[in-house]
């Protein structure tokens, strides 16, 4: 509920302040001094890329060493001491008074409705920068986590290393203005469009880097955190092009009383972005059985808890987790002599049916073991992949691994399938009765090394967090204490919930989406015809 709450307000706060003092920033600057527009949004940027700098490195040493009360804690106080400086400077600055009924008239002009759809198209293609650039907070800190993260003799947290992109941003904002862009300009007349163009052509770029590096963890290497280092200098390159480039265009084109409903549309932008890197996750997720049971599993302990530690029966189980699925496609919940079990499904392959399986759970509610179909095949696969790991100090490379496991099949007289993630994850898994891996009913034992914490991390709230939620979920790896006194597999067994596309393949997608959306945007660059309107003087 909390975490629900400071999210509406974080969002009500951002869309206040974003579209507003952007639009502010432009209201300074009138006829007789617009040419500064585009150096001024500029520098604006780089004073929001200071905070972001700071930010980077201060919140995840925070929450690594102090938990999320003060990562979140510090940057609220921060924000409201911001707030107060700003309150304080509001006789300094002009001010564009509210547009009242007027402003409604204009945004329902024709001549408002007219710069609102032609702006949408242009955001339609920046939408797809920010599915990109987006990731960097995201599935690029993923990433990190399997690179070798020394640089400039410090070991950086993986979401550290974002502190690139605001670095760089102070750096390449004036190293574009005063030298990049006056060159390309004595060659090529450099419209704002022009420069969003060339942005998202180099996104591409920087996402192809990210991909060759991902291409080598998939290979079970550990490359340098410099691959990233290059990616975030070509990505923030593009985001000087694109997004700077964006807000002073949006402001130019927005009527006079609409400023502030551009700057918002152009936002909106960023959030179509996301749905649609959502979108691409959500379509190449399969979904997986195990999900169901951990549903289950999850309103079983909610009602013990709320009852006295009572544990429901067998037939109340079985009504708490009906909503679950339909007729014979329910979960079932069954009492043991130790917790509970939860019984999966049969579902239909292609050939015959296929046994759900049974997940068995402690009277904590912590898991015990899954018994599935296969099951025994997979275990005795991973089995001689962790004997060839502990010989050769690394996990075996396809062809290593077929020679390994070749011999065993899955009680369909399937293949089992190897698959290696990075370094420390690998999985094999079973088909199933259809002979394919991308269906619900594919069996997937999952394995993850775990090491124990190294002495840096000794002590800090997450090597405690972590020590606790392995102690929970009762890995094969974890000590008494809850951390492994030695590197060893933690298996996981998941009934589908495969990827369609995962490691490098998943990064190329995006990079060749990225490419055919900047080409297509050429022509509509070219036709786009601008009309650029600015504050009157004498303004309040």
């Amino acid at each position: 509920l909390f975490l629900i709450i400071g999210l509406v307000l974080i969002s009500l706060g951002s869309g206040g302040i974003k579209p507003c003092v952007s639009a502010h920033v432009g209201d300074q600057f009138g006829e007789t001094n617009g040419h500064w527009l585009s150096k001024i949004y500029g520098w604006f940027y780089i004073s929001i890329n200071v905070g972001a700098a700071i930010s980077n490195i201060l919140t995840p040493w925070l929450l690594k060493w102090y938990g999320p009360h003060w990562a979140f804690g510090v940057p609220g106080v921060l924000m409201a001491i911001a707030t107060l400086v700003f309150w304080l400077g509001r006789k300094k600055f002009i001010h564009v008074p509210p547009g009242g009924m007027a402003f409604l008239r204009e945004v329902f002009s024709k001549q408002g409705i007219l710069a609102i759809l032609k702006l949408s198209v242009i955001y339609v293609f920046v939408a797809m920068f920010w599915a990109l650039f987006d990731q960097s907070g995201s599935s690029w800190v993923l990433q990190a986590e399997d690179m070798n993260r020394s640089w400039l003799g410090i070991t950086w947290l993986p979401s550290q290393i974002q502190l690139i992109n605001p670095v760089m941003i102070l750096i390449l904002v004036p190293l574009f203005g005063f030298i990049v862009y006056p060159a390309i300009d004595k060659v090529w007349k450099l419209t704002p469009l022009r420069k969003i163009s060339i942005g998202l052509f180099v996104m591409g770029g920087g996402f192809a880097i990210i991909a060759i590096a991902q291409n080598m963890i998939d290979q079970g290497k550990t490359p340098s955190i410099g691959w990233q280092v290059l990616a975030y200098a070509i990505v923030t390159s593009a985001e000087v092009m694109v997004s700077i480039t964006c807000l002073e265009f949006s402001y130019t084109q927005a009527p006079r009383k609409m400023k502030s409903v551009i700057m918002s549309i152009f936002l909106f932008s960023v959030t179509i972005g996301n749905i649609i890197t959502a979108g691409v996750n959500f379509i190449i997720q399969v979904p997986a059985e195990t999900e169901v049971a951990n549903a289950a599993r999850t309103r079983i302990v909610e009602w013990h808890k709320n009852h006295d530690e009572a544990w429901p029966d067998d037939k109340l189980g079985n009504e708490l987790i009906a909503t679950l699925g339909t007729g014979a496609m329910q979960p079932r919940y069954e009492r043991t002599e130790s917790g509970f079990r939860i019984d999966l499904p049969a579902r239909e392959g292609s050939i015959g049916f296929y046994t759900g399986g049974s997940l068995f759970y402690q009277d904590d509610g912590s898991l015990v073991r899954s018994e599935t179909q296969s099951l025994e095949e997979l275990e005795q696969a991973a089995n001689h992949i962790e004997s060839y790991w502990k010989d050769e100090g690394k996990l075996p490379d396809q062809a290593a691994a077929e020679s390994l496991i070749g011999e065993i099949k899955d009680p369909w007289g399937q293949d089992l399938i190897y698959h290696q993630v990075n370094r420390k994850i690998y999985y094999v898994a079973s088909p199933g009765a259809d002979g394919d891996l991308l269906t619900p009913i594919a069996v997937v034992l999952k394995c993850e090394l775990q090491e124990p914490p190294s002495p840096e991390d000794e002590g800090s709230w997450l090597s405690r967090q972590r020590q606790a939620r392995m102690k929970a979920a009762g890995t094969s790896a974890a000590a008494d204490d809850g951390d492994p006194a030695e590197p060893g597999f933690a298996r996981t067994v998941e009934i589908g919930g495969q990827l369609r596309l995962e490691g490098a393949a998943y990064f190329w997608f995006f990079t060749w989406l990225m490419l055919g959306t900047a080409l297509v945007f050429i022509p509509v660059a070219w036709l786009y015809k601008p009309r650029t309107y600015l504050q009157e003087e004498g303004a309040e």
